[in-house]
């Protein structure tokens, strides 16, 4: 779903509930995190890790409970809602493959939880007021990809990404470490790439607590070095369709920097 089909049906329901694969649950959370900001209305995303047809189910459940938090007046913005959780569609990281508690919060606490038909919402998560109305946005720059670091792995792998990839996510190691051997290969083409017009956005391998590259030498470079963008505590579901945002939104080094940076639904910290 794009931006121009939420935009011609918001109106008309007060709120949402989308049935949807659990494999890249989290990424269509994000993406519409971003496509319909501001919602007044609850759009929750659900699923099931078992079929429908196993008796031992868990869509029947999920199901219930996301229209449970569909249905309260309380309830807004884009959120996944699964088992007993409900988490802020930017932060939902599927982290198991068979359990029923497939996904976590990642670096931010949960909403809510439900318990039975009673929604108990997290006094961390209190909601800020609203901004005026949703706003609807209609492309996303598909042209992202991810490069996770390996030991060993070729820097000429950013010149072969060049024809086709308009922004990378690194994954880098620990809390933003890259490479320094090989007389500064990494160094070289990534700031080469920032600098042809591209984007890119640091992250890491390490799924809690986020990135911070001024730490450790090996990182201070990029940190410092313009227009390179930090994804700090995000999770790479939030991290890929931001940057497919931004670009879908504008070209302009600067305007995407701005927008990367701007919160949206709980994506970021504030201050």
């Amino acid at each position: 779903a794009r931006g121009k089909y939420w935009e011609a049906s918001y109106d008309a329901y007060d709120g949402f509930v989308i049935l949807h694969g659990t494999d890249t649950l989290g990424y269509t959370a994000a993406g519409l995190s971003y496509l319909v900001q501001g919602s007044e209305k609850p759009i929750a995303l659900t699923g099931s890790q078992q079929p429908m047809a196993s008796s031992l189910t868990d869509a029947a459940l999920n199901l219930q409970r996301s229209l449970i938090w569909a249905a309260d007046d309380a309830s807004r913005d884009v959120a996944v809602v699964f088992d007993d959780l409900v988490i802020a569609g930017t932060r939902a990281h599927k982290q198991r493959t068979l359990s029923f508690a497939a996904f976590e919060s990642m670096n931010y606490p949960p909403i809510a939880h439900l318990r039975g038909s009673r929604i108990v919402r997290s006094a961390a998560t209190a909601e800020a007021p609203l901004a005026g109305p949703p706003r609807f946005y209609h492309a996303l720059d598909e042209h992202v990809c991810v490069v996770k670091l390996t030991p060993g792995l070729d820097p000429a792998v950013i010149d072969a990404l060049a024809p086709h990839a308009h922004a990378i996510v690194l994954e880098t190691f620990g809390v933003g470490g890259i490479p320094s051997a090989g007389g500064g290969a990494w160094e070289r083409r990534l700031f080469a790439w920032v600098e042809s017009g591209r984007t890119l956005v640091m992250t890491t391998q390490v799924p809690e607590e986020g990135l911070d590259m001024g730490v450790y030498a090996v990182g201070r470079a990029f940190a410092e070095h313009p227009g390179i963008l930090m994804g700090d505590d995000m999770t790479l579901e939030a991290l890929v369709a931001k940057t497919m945002w931004a670009r879908g939104c504008t070209t302009d080094a600067d305007e995407i920097a701005r927008l990367f940076a701007t919160p949206v639904n709980r994506d970021r910290a504030v201050g």
